[in-house]
């Protein structure tokens, strides 16, 4: 019998990185995705709630993902700069930590890159073997993510045996062809560009048989009726203008939710949404209370309706991305999108190392050098159109942007200094004012001055040791006096840390550290909770964990009260 909501659904948590929604079923909807071959995709939105106008909150991954992950603003929280390894309020959690409390078996594979050391409290399972068929009962609910690296913006530039072995699962019938690839006008007609837009999209249709596997998966163990699928990206594509910027083309993301029985198929909602909005939606869905201090809607009702309009505006920004310090805030609402430059005197396009050996980026860098050699024979610049030289620019546009999406798709006219749209930006900057008087702006601080107040002398804080109540007292009742602390506990005695297998992330170049997994000792850690609490006659070990400290020492105990 399909589940409802507060029935404890299962939950298919399924993310890739770097696309718009360049997938079929948005075909006259968002700009070029009539050119996507996505047949398991468009089949998951005919089959539930396609979400129109669904954005992130900041352009590049770790930030956007924090929100997801949290249900807060990174300018909140504090996970606003990429990378960062951020200490956030004592009340943040990450929200499947949530779920897993409440009874269900809590998966990951195997990306985290949440800004925060992923604690051992938040996942049963954080490897690229993390799977629901793992789970200790079949009727064990779970949240089961898994994420696709396939389409990261690297794997776009790979040479052609390596590009060839990554999407051999993409039939030569739909292969994208360069010649109809739909480039958008901000980028030049060069056969970088187009050779790299039918990659993208080639890319596109490998993880989307990826994803058909999951969906077969789920069909074969017979739990497609009692899970919510859930299918989004973390911000825009791999190029220019995409990734890394606060335009659409670097903020409005494909999102896909299915719930049989509870979502009408076929539905689509149009009205803006924040990604950030999944985890007090998902909380809902498996009934499990929203913490007050989540900044996300949710998006269903109690009684498992969508909230029509869940949002008047929805908010984003960028900080500093790498090495390229910048700070920008913007709102979009369901026509306008609005930015704020705290720097227009800085490039878009600033150097940043990593995205300057990319392709696209040494492709507009190499067109804007040759019209510097245009201008110094005495010709007029031809290689680039104004804008596309905006990508390159010395300075941003305007301090301000207003663009109508419905008039202006490509956002090619800044309407900010219209005097007719004068009463439209008053309305923006006070949303946008509003918004951080509301949640705070932890960017508006030198950075050195906030790892400062996070760790004083560049020393980590250490979670305090958990507090056994007694011999003879219930070890549930055991915290930790570190605000915001969580207690674990296992069965597994110490033993020398285990070589660390490689796992998805490393292999992307990017170490451990970096990205946040969880730390691997070769033990399974439990919540210290009644959902998975140790048997009587057991001798555990506790230890706390708290987003941005480093785990407390273990304290060994002999359970004597089950």
């Amino acid at each position: 019998m399909t589940r409802a909501v507060g029935e404890r659904p299962n939950v298919l948590f399924i993310s890739t990185h770097d696309i718009n929604p360049h997938l079929g079923c948005y075909a006259g909807v968002y700009p070029g995705a009539e050119y996507a071959r996505t047949p398991n995709l468009d089949r998951l939105a005919a089959e539930g709630v396609r979400f129109d106008k669904a954005f992130a909150a900041a352009p590049i991954c770790a930030p956007s993902r924090s929100s997801i992950m949290t249900g807060c603003h990174p300018v909140s929280i504090g996970t606003m700069h990429m990378r960062t390894k951020a200490v956030p309020p004592p009340q943040v959690r990450l929200f499947p930590e949530h779920l897993r409390e409440a009874g269900y078996h809590t998966t990951n594979n195997s990306f985290t890159d949440f800004q925060v050391p992923t604690p051992v409290s938040t996942f049963d399972e954080c490897s690229d073997t993390a799977h629901w068929r793992d789970r200790p009962t079949a009727d064990t609910p779970f949240f089961a993510a898994f994420h696709s690296l396939t389409t990261h913006e690297s794997q776009i530039y790979l040479d052609d045996d390596a590009f060839a072995a990554r999407t051999a699962d993409v039939p030569e019938r739909w292969r994208h062809d360069p010649a109809l690839a739909p480039l958008p006008p901000y980028y030049p007609d060069t056969a970088v560009f187009r050779r790299s837009w039918a990659r993208y999209n080639d890319l596109i249709t490998q993880m989307d048989h990826w994803v058909g596997g999951l969906l077969d998966q789920l069909e074969e163990d017979g739990l497609a009726q009692d899970t919510v699928v859930v299918f989004w990206s973390d911000h825009g594509l791999g190029m220019p203008r995409g990734k890394r910027w606060l335009n659409d083309s670097g903020l409005h993301e494909p999102l896909i939710v299915r719930w049989p029985g509870v979502l009408e198929a076929g539905t689509v909602h149009s009205a803006p949404v924040h990604l950030m909005d999944l985890a007090p939606t998902l909380l809902q869905a498996c009934g499990v209370a929203v913490p007050d201090h989540v900044q996300g809607t949710s998006l269903i009702t109690a009684e498992g309706t969508l909230v029509a309009e869940p949002h008047e505006y929805v908010f984003s920004a960028r900080d500093r991305q790498g090495e390229a310090e910048d700070r920008s805030r913007s709102a979009r609402d369901g026509r306008y999108r609005y930015t704020r430059h705290h720097h227009p005197d800085r490039s878009p396009m600033q150097h940043t190392d990593y995205p300057d050996h990319l392709a696209t980026w040494r492709e507009m860098r190499l067109l804007a050098s040759r019209e510097a050699g245009q201008l110094a024979t005495g010709a007029r610049r031809s290689l680039l159109t104004p804008v596309q030289r905006l990508l390159v620019g010395a300075a941003k546009p305007a301090p301000e942007e207003l663009y109508d999406l419905q008039e202006d798709p490509y956002e090619q006219r800044n309407l900010a200094a219209d005097p007719g749209h004068e009463t439209t930006v008053a309305r923006f900057r006070a949303a946008v004012d509003g918004w951080l008087a509301d949640v705070g702006d932890l960017g508006a601080l030198p950075e050195e001055e906030l790892l400062e107040r996070w760790r004083p002398g560049g020393r980590w804080s250490v979670t305090e040791p958990p507090e056994p109540p007694g011999p003879a007292a219930d070890v549930l009742a055991t915290v930790s006096p570190t605000p915001g602390a969580r207690v674990v506990w296992t069965a597994d005695p110490p033993v020398a840390a285990p070589e660390r297998p490689a796992t998805a992330a490393d292999r992307m170049g990017s170490p451990p550290d970096a990205i946040g997994a969880p730390p691997r000792d070769g033990r399974r850690w439990s919540l210290l909770c009644p959902a998975t609490a140790p048997g009587a006659g057991r001798r555990v070990w506790l230890k706390a964990c708290r987003l941005g400290f480093l785990d407390s020492q273990e304290v060994e105990v002999e359970v004597e009260v089950a």
